[in-house]
């Protein structure tokens, strides 16, 4: 598992770099998908270099620029990646800095280990169910080799979830997509909580707030695909936290036959 985990980290900060290439030019080569989100020259270049890494593992793959299975093969997989290679295309676009590249593995449909990387701001977020979960802050691409182990990467790391001093109860929300629906939950945790702290975020590095211990909460009443969230449930898991339905305390589950993701809460350790 951690061999596995490490060629992820591998594929995330090569596709990191691949993004950031594109990102410093003027002309992203903006496409529309059928569903009429964006897609990029990014999107298209990280994954093709995750590909690289990830195709020699023999572990099949399933990364939401890639061929999709369809569902008669898919679901006789046990073991297999899930992959957004640019999550927050939307704030790639916007050029705010909040996007990610996203690789989980899957087992019998739940996640069990998972890499976040934040080019812009050199964040690398990982972790297994065996090991929990790590972060890297202004992770060091100059020096990095790909000779690295998984306990080259701890060493660098900082334990997740991170000890903060009290504060308000924090809720994370979506930059691109706060529903009204949010909000009314929102005003509901107000009722509850007394004063609260709202802070929005795009992409994956919302997941990875709850998972740090920097926010409490992250309703997500808006669509999803399991792409966006498998790295980060992967991720929380191994922090102690929780990704489950809006109705029930069971842990939302992955490769459907429909791959949208049902809405979803996600909690930290407390």
């Amino acid at each position: 598992m951690k061999q596995l985990l490490t060629k992820a980290i591998y594929a995330s900060i090569r596709a990191g770099q691949e993004i950031l290439k594109i990102y410093t030019k003027d002309d992203f080569q903006i496409t529309e998908k059928a569903d009429q989100s964006p897609l990029t020259l990014a999107d298209k270049n990280a994954h093709l270099t995750i590909m690289h890494y990830l195709e020699p593992l023999k572990i099949p793959i399933l990364s939401e620029e890639g061929k999709h299975e369809n569902y008669n093969i898919r679901k006789n997989w046990t073991r297999f990646w899930l992959i957004d290679p640019l999550d927050g295309t939307k704030e790639f676009i916007k050029r705010n800095g909040e996007f990610t590249v996203n690789i989980a593995l899957i087992e019998n449909r739940k996640p069990i280990a998972g890499v976040i990387y934040v080019p812009v701001t050199k964040e690398l977020y990982f972790g297994t169910l065996d090991t929990g979960a790590f972060k890297i802050e202004n992770f060091d691409e100059s020096k990095f080799t790909e000779n690295e182990s998984f306990e080259d990467f701890v060493k660098q790391a900082t334990k997740l979830p991170t000890e903060f001093k009290a504060r308000k109860y924090t809720v994370v929300g979506s930059r691109s997509h706060l529903s009204q629906q949010t909000q009314t939950y929102f005003e509901q945790l107000r009722s509850e909580k007394g004063e609260i702290e709202i802070i929005t975020k795009g992409s994956s590095i919302k997941i990875c707030m709850i998972a740090e211990g920097k926010a409490d909460i992250y309703p997500r009443f808006g669509p999803t695909m399991e792409w966006d969230t498998a790295a980060g449930h992967a991720i929380v898991r191994s922090a102690g936290g929780t990704l489950t339905y809006t109705d029930s305390s069971d842990d939302i589950i992955y490769n459907k036959e429909n791959l949208l993701n049902p809405f979803f809460i996600v909690k930290s350790h407390k």
